[in-house]
């Protein structure tokens, strides 16, 4: 069941947070999906009641170029209807002006971000007006972003500027966004600190005490980067050296502090890398893109498992299906 955000975060606030999980392609589609459900096997086993959660699928530009947007379209659209127990978002992830507005009309998308966090503050006030008025004209949501994160995403490329509190309550009443992602300290990549940094509790909740009342607020680059699979990765003859992300232990914190959402892209790739580098190591001989294929589906879906229980979704699929049958 394809839901919009709006519907997930009502559930969520102040509770728990909600996993966004990019995609790219067939395999992270099953596994994302089947990790959701609390299946972590491929044999048909049963849904999980303590282990399944809402989620948001998180689409980005650079997946909707990689073969074709429609594939990637048709792919979830079986997915629906293969794990019909599932409810979701579906999400346009750092949106320009222009595919927002092609994600809109589509009618297949339930929310987009505009990403105009690299403009002036009034500009980026202007353009996310304009793609709130659209969207919520067909009855899409909007995440819009203020403040900017470190690292690379897709391709821009950030330097760290916190999001001020006083300008995120302006930047809320002047766009009508339903949602923003603010900069607390995180950066794109598994790069994201040196040393025993971490994300910025204080200014997150001084941005929350800044806007309304509930109002969503989402952690991009949130991505944990595990030091098992970077671990794996070196160890089947990768090249990460002091990679570092977000402790799991904080997505409570924050989830307790207003953060409804959180973006996860880069610890499916390391999944993704490990399972195929292991793959390749041992088996050599191999030349079979499906063995390594279904190792990962089944890896990737254990380790949604985890991650949901670290962001307090797992086990609240229900419940949210009840709230948005209503």
């Amino acid at each position: 069941m394809i839901v919009t955000t709006k519907e997930l975060f009502q559930h969520a606030y102040g509770r728990y947070a909600i996993g966004a999980y990019n995609i790219n392609n067939l395999e992270q589609t099953v596994g994302l999906f089947r990790g959701n459900l609390g299946k972590s096997k491929s044999n048909g086993d049963p849904v999980d009641a303590n282990k399944s959660a809402p989620f948001i699928i998180q689409i980005s530009r650079g997946a909707r170029s990689y073969s074709d947007k429609r594939f990637l379209e048709a792919m979830i659209r079986t997915a629906a209807e293969v794990f019909p127990e599932a409810v979701f978002a579906v999400h346009l992830d750092h949106g320009t002006e222009e595919v927002c507005y092609d994600c809109i009309d589509s009618g297949f998308y339930s929310s987009v971000m505009i990403d105009a966090s690299h403009e002036p503050f009034e500009k980026n006030i202007e353009i996310t007006k304009r793609v709130v008025d659209r969207a919520h004209a067909k009855g899409v949501v909007v995440e819009a972003e203020l403040g900017q994160l470190g690292g690379v995403e897709e391709d821009v490329v950030g330097s760290v500027c916190l999001t001020e509190p006083a300008q995120a309550a302006e930047f809320v009443a002047r766009t009508g966004c339903d949602s923003l992602a603010v900069a607390i300290g995180t950066s794109h990549g598994a790069y994201k600190f040196s040393g025993a940094q971490g994300i910025r509790l204080d200014r997150l909740a001084e941005i929350q005490q800044a806007v309304p009342k509930n109002f969503p607020l989402v952690m991009h680059g949130s991505s944990s980067v595990p030091k098992e699979w970077v671990d794996r990765i070196n160890n089947a003859g990768g090249a990460l050296k002091s990679a570092s992300g977000v402790d799991e232990a904080q997505y409570i914190q924050a989830a307790r502090l207003g953060v409804c959402k959180v973006n996860i892209d880069t610890d499916g790739r390391l999944v993704w890398c490990a399972i195929h580098r292991e793959s390749f190591r041992d088996d050599p001989a191999n030349f079979d893109l499906r063995p390594p294929g279904k190792a990962f589906m089944e890896a990737y879906a254990a380790y949604i498992i985890h991650k949901n229980t670290k962001l307090g979704s797992a086990g609240q699929l229900e419940s949210v299906r009840q709230l948005v049958a209503k």
